[in-house]
């Protein structure tokens, strides 16, 4: 006899899929994408928010975290930031609306809401894998972002923002771009905002042959938010792809990065960096495909834990057979500042060649002790102590940018966190 059980629709659940209702005859897309909106949603409905069981999702129970959604709110009214990068292109998504854009000579811009109504980016809305919550959600909900294309050999001049602001309610937004052969960028991808809010971001990212890409991710939702981002990318034949993602604020943060190196001499790099406090919950998921010849990697998570605050670091390394000469690398590294927080690590080697370089570690301490006697001994107040030691345990991470600016926005950033919760 086989015994079925049902389990019950949290309060969470039964509002995406309620949205999902509602939205559906007002958000863009032709036949082909409402075909693809509507699996996600059934997806949903079927296995519901995942939980600890399923592997990816142990460390954060979505179905236990997520206890409310709110309301989408259509006369909610967002307000732009300041750029992170003086001097930067800003393409603005207002509340889940893309905004006007400038003109940015080597590139071509589309509003995501385009891509959806002529069904080019219906592909795009296939989940990554059964357990992939956050491309059903936002497959199922997204209203607008942004598309680049960066022409073949183009060097942009000026960073591009792309800036999610929010008022609270849900957004959410899909972003996307197509890198030409050579061409040289530095892309920013923020998220700011006020109020509670469900937030979810899909970035689908491919780096032509030759290419180089910087990306910064910059997470500064308030206390009230939950952030669900992905970001996804296909690296070409000797391309270089640096990923900065820096998480800031947010109530239930998860950051996911799969990345397949899938061209011959292909380069990816991972700089982060999570500032936890208060009842914060944040996680970073990573796959990192390397599936050509003489690809490499390396990956570097910085984290500051205090209050009550709790965070994951999931990092797989997975080389492919013909994926011979890899060269990857991945260290996670915490700092706890408070008995109550916490943070979890998982490495995970999935190797089939047999000639590669591959390793990871992992750390967890508290501040030193004598560090911080030598510098409150010399006059220096234990508050400003505690922010110098950590901040220098950062700037590492960030200096390796290796661009002034990026450095001095970042570590302003930086010095803002500890202003607040130092």
């Amino acid at each position: 006899m086989n015994i079925q059980t049902t389990q019950t629709r949290t309060a969470a659940e039964k509002a995406l899929i309620d949205t999902f209702a509602t939205r559906l005859p007002n958000l863009p897309g032709d036949a082909s994408v409402t075909v693809k909106r509507k699996e996600a949603i059934a997806a949903l409905e079927a296995r519901g928010l995942p939980n600890r069981k399923i592997e990816a999702w142990h460390y954060t129970d979505l179905r236990r975290l997520l206890t409310t959604v709110p309301a989408f709110d259509a006369r909610a009214v967002a307000v732009s930031a300041a750029p992170l990068l003086e001097g930067s292109v800003v393409l603005p998504i207002l509340n889940g609306k893309a905004g006007k854009a400038p003109a940015v000579q080597g590139v071509t811009i589309a509003p995501a809401a385009e891509k959806l109504a002529d069904g080019s980016f219906a592909p795009a809305l296939q989940p990554t894998t059964d357990d992939d919550a956050v491309g059903a959600i936002n497959a199922a909900l997204a209203a607008d972002g942004w598309f680049l294309d960066i022409a073949d050999n183009a060097a942009l001049a000026t960073p591009i923002e792309l800036q999610s602001a929010q008022a609270g309610g849900q957004v959410h937004t899909r972003l996307a771009a197509r890198v030409g052969d050579g061409a040289k960028a530095t892309v920013v991808e923020r998220h700011v905002g006020t109020g509670d809010a469900l937030v979810s971001s899909v970035t689908n990212i491919v780096v032509g042959d030759d290419a180089e890409l910087r990306w910064l991710i910059v997470q500064e939702q308030p206390v009230g938010a939950t952030h669900l981002g992905q970001f996804n990318a296909w690296i070409g034949k000797n391309a270089k792809l640096t990923l900065f993602v820096m998480n800031l604020g947010g109530r239930l943060v998860r950051q996911e990065i799969r990345v397949d190196a899938k061209g011959e001499g292909g380069e990816f790099t991972l700089r982060g960096v999570n500032m936890l406090a208060g009842s914060t919950h944040c996680d970073v998921t990573m796959v990192l495909d390397h599936s050509a010849f003489g690809t490499n990697s390396t990956e570097v998570i910085r984290n500051i834990v205090t209050d009550k605050a709790e965070g994951a670091f999931q990092g797989q390394i997975r080389v492919a057979q013909q994926a011979q000469k890899t060269d990857a690398k991945m260290a996670c590294n915490t700092l706890l500042l408070s008995d109550e927080g916490g943070f979890s690590v998982k490495p995970e080697l999935e190797i089939f060649a047999d000639d590669v370089v591959c390793g990871h570690g992992a750390t967890v301490a508290e501040i030193d002790r004598n560090s911080l006697f030598y510098l409150m001994a010399r006059g220096i107040d234990e508050k400003t102590a505690r922010g110098l030691l950590v901040k220098a345990f950062l700037a590492e991470v960030i200096e390796e940018l290796d661009d002034e600016a990026i450095v001095e926005a970042l570590e302003a950033k930086l010095d803002g966190w500890f202003a607040a919760h130092g």
